[in-house]
């Protein structure tokens, strides 16, 4: 359909960390089939290697970059590289997160620090570095990947990552108003329970659920889940692809569930 063509887009966490379709890697995927040429940017250069080669053998355009977005001089150097090769940047996903398990009185102070830094510091330097590019081209559309784990309580105890999302949600809103005259969309995504590789290859969400019993946590989190099934990364990518496209082009600010009706649930 077109609805990106001509649009340059940054994803960052484009790779995935395991076989299977993460949310970052459907994205820059469904970014390309949709005309983009995409900037996949991801901390695991083979992981990045991997989106692209898919994209090149569907006959679209894209370039991996090998960043640590939780440092500012390599998100810099990211921007940079991008301009370099496409010379503007219309469409910002900031895809990066992690979830380490634990309450208040269980999180270390070291776990904070780092789950503070990929899952909202990344966004933060991200936004700072594109939204100055964007504001001298006209304007341009940032999607922050945030979770339903910001507006409530799953049955999971993970402070550091519920909390990081919760600040990802207010640092959209406030973003997307103070740019709104420069013609800069600023939205968040919220997924809810999904099946991804992120997700199978967290010891303490397996742990938490079923005892490290994978296939006994996609039974327990399909249950929980009004439709009867988690969702899964093209899920994502398809509510991306909307707030990327001009289609969204009166919407910012908003806060986007994707969670198969779950935030709607009592218990």
């Amino acid at each position: 359909m077109d609805r990106l063509k001509g649009k340059i887009a940054v994803v960052v966490g484009a790779g995935s960390i395991g076989p299977g379709w993460g949310n970052g890697k459907a994205t820059a995927v469904m970014f390309a089939r949709e005309g983009a040429e995409v900037f996949c940017v991801d901390r695991n250069a083979a992981a990045a290697e991997e989106t692209v080669k898919i994209i090149a053998s569907e006959g679209g355009k894209a370039t991996a970059f090998t960043a640590d977005v939780s440092r500012a001089i390599e998100v810099e150097a990211m921007v940079q590289a991008c301009l370099k090769i496409h010379g503007r940047i219309d469409v910002l996903d900031n895809n990066v997160g992690i979830a380490e398990v634990g309450s208040v009185i269980e999180a270390s102070e070291a776990e904070w620090d780092r789950v503070f830094a990929v899952n909202l510091k990344s966004a933060f330097l991200a936004m700072k570095h594109v939204i100055p590019v964007m504001r001298r081209q006209g304007g341009g559309s940032i999607i922050n990947i945030s979770s339903i784990a910001s507006i409530r309580h799953l049955g999971i105890s993970y402070v550091t990552y519920a909390t990081s999302k919760a600040a990802m949600n207010q640092m959209t809103r406030t973003t997307a108003v103070e740019f709104a005259a420069d013609h800069i969309r600023v939205n968040a995504i919220l997924p809810g329970l999904m099946k991804t590789p992120m997700v199978e290859h967290s010891a303490g969400l397996a742990a938490s659920y079923a005892k490290g019993d994978i296939e006994a946590m996609w039974r327990a989190r399909d249950a929980q889940v009004p439709m009867g099934h988690m969702g899964e990364a093209w899920d994502v990518a398809n509510a991306a692809l909307f707030l990327a496209s001009d289609e969204s082009r009166y919407i910012t600010g908003i806060e986007l569930v994707v969670d198969g009706g779950i935030t709607l649930k009592v218990s």
